[in-house]
């Protein structure tokens, strides 16, 4: 069978890794011995004279799409759009969303045939077999569909015990040279499961509370696969990475036995750490440790049940400066029991810390205890709109907080950064910048070129033009092109689009008449997007 999977769209302001998720689909698809094919619409525009076009080039007899709550009404919205246009395909959802508000989803969208729960690889195995005989669904474990106009869901699916069981991740269906220009660095994992209870995260239900562990041997042999595509950077996205320090050693051990040099960070707990572990991943080649701090209020800590204390933060981050590693912290605003005071305190402790961070607002998602359970926190859900859980909009309250101080204060706090940015760019622009304002101004600049260049298909759209017979000056020539199109410096543009040739993620052909630019892995793996 042929089987096409949707890569919704995501913002590319939230720095967008290749998506793993649907990679792993893939695999167990590939493996299972379909015809796969996966339509990337993050690093694309999407519009439906496109999917339509696509999904009639590759006529597909299934049709899948995974997502997070955010980006889950546009997914769906493909799904209705793809199931009218071929109403013959089966079409599947799955991911962290649909997996704990599969009853909304059914009853909502009629366009979607079954929805795949929890982790999908082995109930994709025995469901693909059957997927065309709706009889035999009530059999398959993890799954949820309409049946006679009644929601069936069936058992939950046991965890996958033996993570070294699933088949490298499939990224060699995806657009690879665009998100290499986006320049964020390309996840893995490590292991599934988390054992914390913190009420506002869907991981210990989503993976389970039980830690389940890849071997070193097959994370090495999957990063040396990324580092073949001409990637330095690696970001591991474990939910709990430093779990066991006895397996974050072997993972540093085979790093340096086989020599391997490339940079990489992790995500860690503050109260998992310490300088002696800290120091075996710098060695290894990790510079960057982010952590999720939450809250600087002790009270609202042990109300979400994260385990943790100002304290142990705070000695984390000092043997991270120690060890030579950058410290990120993330914190939550709008958690229940917050106040205009405890915002101001969690403020002044993230100032103290000395390190970077930034703040994500509360958004309750389906499946979390924070949601479920909400009568037992002193929280009120003020919308139900998906488009507004990405952790940038106030929507909820507490009872000494409205959204709107909330966002007030952190309408503050990027005013504050902004100015900052603002400042930096006038010493940019009089040549009298530090190198700390040439990155961070430049670097904007660029960001907001290739978010351009990706969203609207520039390359796809403006790409091919006459000439005259030569090639010379073809960096300048398109430059112009797309600096006219989108509105930005021409210098600006033309530094993009040269060291976008150079690094070889983008190219053209000349035929003596016609300069054709392409993404370079479009060529290799004709990869949909």
């Amino acid at each position: 069978m042929k089987i096409a999977l949707i890569a919704p769209p995501y913002p590319l302001e939230q720095a967008p890794s290749p998506p793993l998720g649907i990679c792993y689909v893939a695999s167990a698809c590939k493996e299972a011995g379909h015809e796969v094919k996966i339509f990337d619409y993050i690093v694309s525009q999407y519009t439906k004279e496109k999917l339509k076009a696509a999904l009639d080039v590759f006529q597909p007899d299934i049709l899948g799409a995974t997502s997070v709550t955010m980006n889950f009404p546009m997914a769906a919205e493909i799904m209705k759009t793809a199931k009218n246009h071929r109403p013959e395909m089966t079409t599947m959802m799955g991911g962290p969303h649909v997996s704990f508000d599969y009853e909304n989803v059914l009853n909502q969208y009629p366009e979607v045939d079954v929805i795949v729960t929890g982790e999908g690889e082995l109930t994709l195995k025995e469901l693909l077999p059957v997927i065309k005989d709706r009889a035999c669904w009530h059999d398959i474990q993890g799954i949820a569909f309409m049946d006679d106009q009644k929601i069936v869901k069936t058992p939950q699916r046991e965890f996958i015990q033996n993570l070294d069981d699933l088949p490298m991740p499939t990224r060699d269906l995806l657009p690879m040279a665009k998100y290499m220009a986006l320049g964020f660095p390309v996840s893995i994992i490590t292991s599934r499961g988390c054992p914390n209870k913190c009420i506002f995260c869907l991981g210990r239900r989503m993976v389970g509370m039980k830690v389940r562990y890849r071997s070193a041997d097959k994370i090495l042999d999957e990063i040396e696969y990324l580092l073949s595509f001409g990637l330095s950077r690696i970001n591991i996205a474990d939910d709990f990475f430093t779990a066991n320090k006895n397996r974050v050693t072997a993972f540093c051990e085979e790093i340096l036995k086989r020599g391997i040099k490339f940079d990489w960070s992790a995500f860690a707990r503050v109260d998992s750490v310490s300088k002696e572990m800290l120091e075996m991943m710098k060695k290894a080649g990790c510079d960057a440790v982010s952590f999720g701090i939450e809250s600087g209020n002790l009270n609202i800590l042990k109300t979400v049940q994260k385990g943790i204390t100002p304290d142990q933060a705070r000695n984390a981050i000092q043997s991270c400066k120690e060890a030579g590693m950058i410290a990120h912290a993330s914190f939550i605003l709008g958690l229940p029991g917050e106040t205009p005071d405890s915002m101001e305190e969690t403020l002044q402790f993230a100032k103290e810390l000395n390190i970077p961070f930034g703040y994500h607002l509360l958004a309750p998602f389906p499946g979390t205890a924070i949601r479920e359970d909400i009568q037992n926190y002193d929280l009120e859900i003020l919308s139900d709109d998906w488009n507004l859980y990405d952790a940038d909009h106030a929507i909820v309250r507490t009872s000494s907080l409205s959204a709107e101080e909330t966002t007030r204060f952190v309408d503050e706090f990027n005013q504050t950064i902004q100015e900052e940015f603002q400042e930096a760019e006038k010493r940019y622009q009089s040549g009298k910048c530090s190198d700390e304002d040439y990155f961070k101004v430049a670097g904007t600049r660029r960001m907001e070129i290739i978010f351009k260049i990706l969203s609207e298909d520039i390359i796809e759209t403006l790409g091919a033009y006459q000439t005259e017979g030569t090639e010379n000056n073809q960096s300048l020539i398109f430059a112009t092109m797309i600096s006219n199109h989108i509105g930005k410096d021409l210098f600006a543009v033309e530094q993009v689009v040269k060291s976008l040739h150079d690094i070889k993620y983008l190219q053209y052909k000349h035929d003596g008449t016609t300069i054709k630019w392409y993404w370079t892995d479009n060529q290799r793996t004709g990869a949909l997007n």
